[in-house]
């Protein structure tokens, strides 16, 4: 069914993030991560690392692969000659703020859609943000985020 782009800043990645991404990869041929600079956002991890956590994350999926861009998501699409952007739908929050980017994306290149994606109801609560605040106080992150993210978080939070 061709290929679909999953944007994101993935900081750090979730298994909210791994269920939209193994959902994806069940229906498209090809599923391409991107990981995007957000200039809005105070990152945790660097892009290597996020990087590094989602090919460790995907590493089970022979469809998948992880790409990086900083700039525009429609100059990364039109450069990669993609046409399907899939995102992930939490809470209703999430729904006018991603619909709103949508209909930006659209203005910049009305050749690329925008599929919402509606997370597995155990994930409607999770966002990497709640991650870094529960791991932060050493909270049970086990069932939040892949082994991996877990011990990466338990590495950034030990010095501070």
């Amino acid at each position: 069914m061709g290929t679909i782009v999953y944007p994101g800043s993935f900081d750090p990645v979730t298994n909210g993030h791994l269920n939209i991404i193994e959902r994806s990869a069940d229906i498209f041929d090809k599923v391409i991560v991107v990981v995007l600079r957000n200039s809005a956002k105070n990152s945790l991890f660097s892009i290597e690392e996020r990087i590094d956590m989602l090919k460790r994350a995907t590493v089970g999926f022979r469809n998948v692969e992880i790409d990086y861009f900083s700039g525009l998501l429609m100059d990364y699409m039109k450069q990669n000659n993609y046409r399907v952007i899939v995102k992930g739908l939490r809470m209703h929050a999430d729904f006018e703020s991603e619909f709103q980017m949508a209909l930006m994306n659209k203005k910049l290149n009305n050749n690329v859609e925008t599929l919402f994606m509606m997370t597995d109801n155990k994930y409607g609560y999770l966002s990497s943000s709640i991650v870094k605040e529960v791991a932060q106080y050493d909270g049970n992150i086990s069932d939040l985020v892949p082994e991996y993210v877990k011990l990466k978080l338990k590495e950034k939070f030990r010095g501070k």
